[in-house]
C-alpha cells in the first residue's frame, strides 16, 4: 500500500492512494463533493482483497490536495485525472465515480479515456445536468444551489453536519438507522478541504452539462442509483443518463440513499464486482 502526490502542470498537488500490485487491473475511484478519497474506504478494502490495484485521489481543493483558488471546474478536474493516469501509466482501468465524481468520470472517459479505460461506473451521479434549465425542465431550481452557497458561507461546519446527518445518508427518514461514525467521517472529510474550492464546486456539480460526454463514451457503463436519493434525484439523473449512453446498464435500488456505497456497501460492492468481471 502506498500514497503520494502528483504535481499538475499548474503546480497543484493532488493526493492519491495506490494499493495493490502494479500489474493488477486498476480500479480508480472518484469521490463526491465535498469529500475525499477516504469516502471509498469500504470499496478500496473490498477490491484490494480481491487482487485489484485500487486508486483514489483527493480532488483539487478537497482533502489533502492543494486548497486551490483556481481550476475548480470540471475541465480541470478531468485534466488532473488524465495527468495522474499518465504518470501512473494506468491502462485497462475501471473508473468509478460517485455524485460529482460521477461527472468527473464521464468527462475524463469521454475526453481522455480512449486506450486507457475498460469500463466505467456512475453511482448516484450528477450527469446529465442537475440545475433546471429550458432544456432540462425537471432539474432542481438554481435557488436550491444558491441556498447551498449561502449555507456554506454562513457556517460551513454546521452545513456539513446537517447534510451528513440528514439527506446524504437518508438518516432523516422515519425509522432510519443512524450511523454516527458515518456522519462524523463525512464532516471530517469535508472540513479538510478548502472553503473557496468547495464553494466554487457547487456550481460545478449543479451547472455542468455532461450530455455530450455521455454520448461520446464508447466503453460499457454501469449506472447505479438509489431510488430515494434526496441529493441527486434519480428522475433527472440516472434515468436520463442511461438514454444517452451507447453501452449503458441501469441498476436502481429501492429505498437507498445518495450515500448508499457507505450505508449499503454489502450490496453495492458485489454488484460492482459482478459488472467488472462480466
Amino acid at each position: 500500500m502506498s500514497s503520494g502526490y502528483i504535481t499538475t502542470r499548474d503546480g497543484t498537488e493532488i493526493f492519491y492512494k495506490d494499493w495493490g500490485s502494479k500489474t493488477a487491473q486498476p480500479i480508480v475511484f472518484h469521490h463526491g463533493w465535498p469529500l475525499s478519497a477516504d469516502d471509498w474506504d469500504a470499496q478500496m478494502l473490498f477490491f484490494f482483497s480481491k487482487g485489484y490495484r485500487v486508486i483514489a485521489h483527493d480532488r483539487r481543493g478537497h482533502g489533502r490536495s492543494s486548497q486551490t483558488d483556481t481550476g475548480n471546474e470540471m475541465d480541470t478536474y478531468a485534466a488532473d485525472v488524465a495527468e495522474r493516469a499518465e504518470k501512473l501509466d494506468l491502462r485497462n482501468a475501471i473508473h468509478i465515480g460517485h455524485s460529482t465524481g460521477g461527472g468527473e468520470v464521464a468527462r475524463y472517459v469521454a475526453r481522455y479515456g480512449k486506450g486507457r479505460v475498460a469500463k466505467a461506473v456512475l453511482i448516484g451521479a450528477v450527469p446529465p445536468i442537475m440545475v433546471q434549465t429550458a432544456s432540462n425542465p425537471g432539474g432542481l431550481p438554481l435557488s436550491v444551489f444558491d441556498g447551498f452557497r449561502s449555507a456554506l458561507a454562513a457556517n460551513r461546519s454546521q452545513f456539513y453536519l446537517d447534510v451528513a446527518s440528514g439527506p446524504f445518508y437518508g438518516f432523516n427518514r422515519p425509522g432510519a438507522t443512524v450511523i454516527e461514525g458515518a456522519i462524523r467521517n463525512w464532516w471530517r472529510q469535508g472540513m479538510m478541504g478548502g472553503a473557496q474550492a468547495h464553494y466554487e464546486c457547487i456550481k460545478v456539480f449543479s451547472e455542468t452539462d455532461f450530455t455530450e460526454d455521455l454520448k461520446a463514451i464508447e466503453v460499457p457503463v454501469l449506472v447505479m442509483h438509489g431510488e430515494d436519493d434526496q441529493v441527486v434525484p434519480i428522475a433527472d439523473s440516472a434515468l436520463l443518463s442511461i438514454k444517452l449512453l451507447k453501452q449503458g446498464t441501469l441498476k436502481t435500488y429501492p429505498g437507498y440513499p445518495h450515500g448508499m456505497a457507505t450505508t449499503h456497501a454489502d450490496v453495492i460492492n458485489p454488484d460492482l464486482l459482478a459488472f467488472i468481471t462480466a
